[in-house]
């Protein structure tokens, strides 16, 4: 197997759980009623342990242990999707984004629970167990907006027609695409654009939303190979902060 291969896959996964992560975790005492506020800690919780266990396969690559690797890394260096890191701004968008993000999450882990690289496949078989509660969320709430009143319905379809273009982004190919799924170790990009579109098309329609027209769609790309927003300087300047301060440190 191509070892480059599986890190590239690694990294841009370990960074997307990372960065959303920590932005899911901004809503904490802050969410619009108290269940929401824990949940939402909770799913930012799950989110960044998943890419610690990514990172720990990345370690046994070869690449820095994971706490070093998570919060010593230039924004540049980073492989998220430009997506995740957006600041929040309102809840509506934050909950598109969650919808969004956590279909193709659970799809994408789905599939590399049958990945021929063992170490990923078994990380996957516990983690998309738990994203089960994740995508259950992002529904409830999808619908419960999307169908409220008329203020909740135009708020969250700005939202979608917002978020949509990034969200292709979370598309975006590798350099090793082709190696990946000859491999049979992931089913590649485009395949699991096409599934993500299957399951999310008739749940956006039962919320009353509509996804912007395909001769719209412009996929926001280059994130994967580092190019960036400024959000994510902020953002990889707070969540590092400690770390950086005393590199190493036990609590």
């Amino acid at each position: 197997m191509n070892t480059e291969a599986i890190k590239e896959l690694l990294y841009k996964m370990a960074d997307d759980l990372l960065v959303i992560g920590h932005r899911n975790s901004e809503w904490t005492g802050l969410g619009p009623i108290l269940e929401e506020d824990i949940a939402f800690s909770s799913m930012a919780q799950d989110k960044i342990g998943h890419s610690q266990a990514l990172f720990q396969i990345l370690h046994q690559l070869g690449e820095p242990e994971p706490d070093t690797n998570a919060f010593m890394r230039e924004a540049k260096q980073f492989h998220n999707a430009q997506f995740l890191e957006l600041q929040n701004d309102d809840y509506d968008f934050s909950t598109i984004r969650h919808f969004l993000f956590d279909h193709a999450d659970q799809l994408r882990f789905d599939n590399l629970a049958n990945s021929s690289y063992e170490p990923l496949a078994k990380v996957a078989r516990k983690i998309k167990g738990e994203l089960k509660y994740h995508v259950f969320h992002a529904d409830i709430w999808l619908n419960k907006l999307g169908n409220g009143n008329e203020e909740s319905h135009a708020r969250m379809q700005t939202a979608l027609n917002n978020a949509w273009n990034y969200a292709l982004g979370m598309f975006e190919k590798g350099d090793y695409e082709e190696q990946l799924i000859a491999d049979n170790i992931f089913e590649g990009e485009q395949s699991l654009q096409n599934r993500w579109l299957a399951v999310i098309t008739p749940i956006i329609e039962k919320a009353n939303l509509k996804i912007p027209a395909e001769k719209d769609w412009e996929p926001v790309l280059g994130a994967r190979k580092g190019y960036h927003t400024e959000n994510l300087d902020q953002l990889v300047t707070e969540m590092s902060e400690v770390f950086r301060i005393e590199p190493g440190v036990e609590w």
